[in-house]
């Protein structure tokens, strides 16, 4: 059996609609909403590499390695921000984090 097209489509389409599934079930811990949002690049990055291995072009492939790296900094920063919420409120619910209202 060889893997196609659609198998890798199937893939991707699986994992992000688990990450949208998990963005709506849970939008009260931001560690859980920060996991599905990098769940749904990496649906996304698994849509790019099936197309750029099936039209044997490199685009798709390289164009990968920008949004992870992109993914890796919103993580990093990400988590930073969730940190210092923690140290300053306690709690990390998103619902009990109003002080950025205008």
């Amino acid at each position: 059996m060889t893997l196609t097209l659609g198998h890798f489509l199937t893939l991707g389409a699986m994992l992000f609609a688990l990450s949208v599934v998990g963005i709506f079930l849970n939008r009260r811990n931001l560690i859980v909403l920060l996991m599905a949002i990098e769940l749904m690049l990496l649906a996304v990055n698994t849509n790019f590499v099936a197309f750029s291995h099936y039209l044997g072009d490199m685009h798709g492939q390289i164009f990968v390695f920008f949004i992870l790296t992109v993914a890796a900094a919103e993580s990093a920063i990400g988590l930073a921000i969730l940190v210092l919420l923690f140290r300053n409120k306690s709690t990390i619910d998103a619902e009990d984090l109003n002080s950025l209202k205008g």
